[in-house]
């Protein structure tokens, strides 16, 4: 009987991981469960343009960690809302390492986005909060995604490990078991 559960357990699981994967549940995102990032040039001269971008990395490098502790988008907001300041820097010492004099502001907005879709997820046009960082005068050309939940912190140049929410509950769920690995085991006949 105690295997049935198990294999019932993570039969379920599967479907709904699969389900949820799917886009199944993309209709029911609102701008409102989103929190987005918009990094704005300076200007649209390509000097600009490119520091904006490794500004970005430092950026997305700096906030990733605070975000990978946030459990929902209101935690998100509070927690991006405390360290703007850090961000400010972090953005400012990237500029004046190449050679820009100009410098940078962050902090927590209400701006429209127009549609996007990111891996798959449709994000529909509308008004989204966002983490806004404007970079001199903030007139150039701009870069922008979705900071929580992170749907696109990824480069070339870093490493970003996600939490798995439902990976979460299901260890949690089969810690009593060993975890995961027990539960392989025993579904498995091991």
């Amino acid at each position: 009987m105690k295997n049935f559960c198990i294999t019932f357990a993570v039969i379920i699981i599967i479907i709904a991981t699969a389900v949820f994967a799917s886009g199944a549940f993309e209709s029911g995102h609102r701008p409102a469960d989103y929190l987005r990032i918009h990094v704005r040039a300076n200007s649209d001269s390509d000097a600009d343009q490119d520091v904006k971008y490794i500004v970005k990395d430092a950026v997305v490098e700096y906030v990733t960690p605070y975000v990978a502790r946030c459990n929902d988008k209101a935690a998100a907001l509070g927690v991006m809302g405390g360290i703007t300041d850090g961000i400010e820097r972090v953005c400012e010492s990237v500029l004046k390492a190449h050679g820009f004099s100009y410098g940078a502001r962050a902090g927590i907005r209400r701006e429209y986005f127009p549609s996007r879709v990111y891996d798959g997820v449709t994000l529909p046009g509308g008004a989204y909060d966002a983490l806004i960082v404007e970079l001199g005068s903030g007139s150039g050309d701009n870069w922008w995604c979705v900071l929580y939940p992170p749907l696109c912190f990824t480069s070339g140049t870093q490493d970003v490990v996600y939490r798995s929410l439902i990976y979460d509950i299901i260890e949690k769920f089969f810690k009593g078991y060993g975890g995961l690995c027990a539960l392989s085991r025993v579904t498995q006949g091991g």
